[in-house]
């Protein structure tokens, strides 16, 4: 018997894993379902037959991260999230599998093989090791460092590191360079764009605009929830959303 905690506060989120888990063909039990980070801490520190661990990582009063920060755990974790910048912590921890929202149950079930491999393993020691090797044979992701622009003349390149920010107007994206100059993309959506970058490097300061932290000159306020940026080489501010600006004050001082 296999048995699992699921870490999920978003309710579709969760019966989505327990169907995925129930087509597996496997005896497991789901032994606690949990949806924040204090009846986690508290469930983890008395519960120690735990054998898998399924994983948001936004949780409805915190962050993941401190649970595994306060609880030893000597299982693996399948991380589940709909963000992609959590990914080097998600292996810093117990993390063997990082799953991006929206997976489908083919992905989940490579992830579940992997835990297999390791489940083969009854001693908890034994595990450890090898979550360990597994982390050390996943390789530094690599971030987009130049995009091709489709010009009249012919195709010319753009170095990341020289874009001051992209903007979405209208379905099509455009990279303002360091130099104020405007470039047209062959990507449509920010969003993809976004999981090609650096997430240290570049940030979404609102639903349109994708921002270069080491272009950003000067930071005022503009509104109780909301912030606004002096680009380097651009004349006009690019303003935080209510929703992100929180966000943006913690990344722009790492």
């Amino acid at each position: 018997m296999i048995r699992i905690v699921i870490i999920e506060d978003e309710i579709p989120a969760r019966k989505k894993l327990i169907r995925f888990i129930d087509e597996l063909k496997e005896t497991t039990e789901i032994i606690a379902e949990i949806d924040n980070v204090e009846q986690a801490i508290d469930f983890l520190k008395t519960e120690k037959s735990v054998d898998l661990i399924i994983s948001d990582i936004e949780l409805l009063d915190g962050n993941a991260f401190e649970i595994y920060d306060q609880v030893k755990i000597s299982c693996p974790i399948i991380f589940t999230t709909a963000y992609d910048q959590f990914w080097m912590n998600a292996f810093e921890t117990n993390g063997i599998e990082y799953l991006l929202k929206p997976f489908t149950l083919e992905r989940f079930q490579k992830a579940w093989n992997k835990f297999s491999v390791l489940n083969k393993s009854h001693a908890s020691d034994e595990i450890l090791l090898k979550i360990s090797q597994i982390q050390k044979e996943i390789q530094p992701k690599s971030f987009k460092e130049r995009f091709s622009v489709i010009s009249n003349k012919g195709i010319y390149f753009l170095e990341t590191e020289n874009i001051a920010f992209f903007k979405a107007e209208e379905g099509v994206i455009f990279a303002f360079d360091d130099s104020g100059k405007k470039h047209l993309l062959n990507q449509t959506v920010l969003k993809e764009i976004e999981y090609q970058l650096n997430p240290n490097e570049f940030f979404k300061i609102n639903r349109s605009e994708l921002v270069n932290k080491k272009n950003i000159i000067k930071l005022e306020r503009y509104s109780k929830n909301a912030l606004s940026l002096e680009i380097k080489g651009w004349e006009n501010p690019l303003i935080t959303s209510q929703s992100q600006t929180v966000d943006f004050r913690e990344w722009i001082e790492k």
